[in-house]
């Protein structure tokens, strides 16, 4: 008999260890060491699994590998010198019009995409809201969940409207089973929720660990390629938001949609984070009601139907989300306090460049955050990464320091350099169409970005200010002219060293 020996793998960086030890010091992480048993090889065995030469052709013919596939034969190597004829990808609706922006206009046959979320946010919901719109076009779904029964995610099915004979539904998590299922209906997409439940009965680990998880998505993957079914994957996440797992599962797929939002908003995000058939950080909104998952057509108008009247400390940004232009407004709010490390809180834009851009405030216009608490929100859940925000927070702080109010029909958008500096941004011409589009008649854009707008629309350009610096800003929100000249820097005295 094959002898089994033990090993301790980290679940979040799948690091081995010959014994258990409390910190992972490939990753960081605590408490993620899992003991795994491993059976030792034999040539019968190993032979078996089609790792010997004379076995190698006929047991990885149709699995897993850089030549299998409908492509795959002896003209699958080519030279870059020659003509190649231009293979147009097929896509396939599914349903959801922000779905296919995120997807990069469809599903592609074979496929594989992995959906990851927080408990709770519709990622069940979303995927059998889809597998309606693919039935809607004739196109057969199988549906597996290994944490809900058949009656379960039925019932949620017909809830949502889908009642398809299109539609399959199977509660499973044995791995060989549903290639069975697979192999019996020949669906054209498969959707697994969740990953973290599916096993192989050969591989002597729990569900969810490492070896189950790599091994499961490997031959999913296998299934994808070779019988042209495209799959879907639900992962787990971390407490930090990752995707659970190991990191070999996302390099493994083709596509890694995060569904975004939170609980006590009714908006939901879905970002591809990385997508090789189409552009990544692209961005679909859609709004939970009791019907399910509606899509919303214009996401910037719904981010500021609610904004008010009194406009002390609110601005709007023009973000970029993938190639989507969408409007969002920036609160900010400061408050005196005596303590001697001030706090800075950020929902939804990064707290580091809070921290930079109420220094450059400091130093360059002499405001006096340092003794303040300072508040950043960003609206409807929206998570700002792009340094485009930094004259729109600026604005805010300056807005609610001062008590200066903005106007409503004001945009902003540039990057602050330390020195006071506004610099450019890209997709200029996007956003300000998008912010004309919803009636915004001010724009406060970088100057340098002048020279990327020669072809603009002479109306449109009218009623663009442009600043250079911190201080042209906050002439621009106090009604104050534009000087010629740019701001010099204070003269600081020398000091003399004993």
């Amino acid at each position: 008999m094959a002898k089994s020996k033990s090993i301790y793998v980290c679940q979040n960086c799948a690091a081995q260890r010959p014994r258990w030890e409390g910190r992972c010091t490939d990753c960081g992480a605590w408490n993620t060491y899992v003991e795994e048993f491993l059976e030792r090889e034999t040539p019968t065995t190993a032979r078996q699994r089609g790792w010997s030469p004379a076995a190698n052709k006929s047991s990885l013919s149709g699995s897993l590998g850089p030549n299998s596939g409908p492509n795959s034969g002896p003209n699958s190597v080519v030279r870059l010198d020659e003509n190649l004829q231009n293979i147009s990808i097929e896509r396939v609706s599914t349903g959801f019009h922000e779905f296919d922006r995120v997807l990069g206009g469809g599903l592609v046959e074979g496929s594989f995409i992995l959906l990851g979320g927080d408990p709770g946010i519709g990622k069940s919901t979303l995927l059998l809201q889809m597998a309606g719109g693919l039935a809607n076009q004739g196109a057969s779904v199988l549906y597996v969940s290994g944490e809900e029964s058949v009656n379960q995610s039925g019932l949620r099915a017909q809830r949502l409207g889908v009642r398809s004979n299109l539609v399959h539904m199977a509660a499973e998590s044995n791995l060989e089973t549903i290639k069975e299922l697979a192999r019996e209906i020949k669906p054209k997409v498969l959707v697994v929720d969740s990953i973290q439940t599916v096993f192989l009965p050969e591989v002597a680990s729990a569900p969810g660990s490492v070896s189950q998880v790599r091994e499961c998505a490997a031959q999913l993957m296998g299934l994808a390629k070779g019988g042209g079914i495209t799959v879907f994957l639900i992962g787990h996440v971390t407490k930090e938001g990752q995707i659970a797992g190991p990191k070999v599962l996302e390099h493994m797929v083709d596509t890694v949609l995060s569904f975004e939002g939170d609980l006590s908003h009714q908006f939901r995000l879905l970002r591809a984070l990385k997508n090789r058939f189409g552009a990544t950080h692209e961005l679909g909104v859609f709004q939970m009601d009791g019907r399910g998952l509606a899509e919303v057509d214009n996401p910037s108008e719904l981010f500021l139907e609610e904004r008010g009247t009194r406009l002390i400390g609110s601005t709007v940004f023009a973000s970029i989300e993938g190639t989507r232009p969408l409007l969002c407004e920036i609160q900010a709010l400061t408050s005196f306090t005596p303590m001697p490390q001030p706090r800075r809180t950020s929902l939804g834009f990064d707290v580091n460049r809070v921290h930079l851009l109420t220094a450059v405030l400091n130093k360059h216009l002499e405001m006096k955050l340092s003794n303040a608490d300072v508040f950043i929100n960003v609206v409807g859940g929206l998570k700002l990464v792009e340094p485009a925000a930094d004259l729109a927070v600026a604005a805010a702080l300056i807005s609610t320091d001062t008590g200066t109010e903005i106007d409503a029909k004001a945009c902003f958008f540039g990057e602050i350099g330390l020195t006071g500096e506004v610099r450019a941004v890209s997709f200029v011409e996007a956003r300000l169409h998008e912010a004309d589009k919803l009636g915004f008649t001010s724009f406060i854009i970088p100057a340098s970005n002048q020279k990327h707008l020669r072809d603009l629309n002479l109306k449109l350009k009218n009623r663009i200010k442009w600043v250079r610096d911190v201080h042209d800003l906050r002439r621009i929100l106090e009604g104050r002219p534009l000087t010629s000249q740019p701001f010099k820097r204070r003269e600081v005295s020398p000091t003399t060293q004993a």
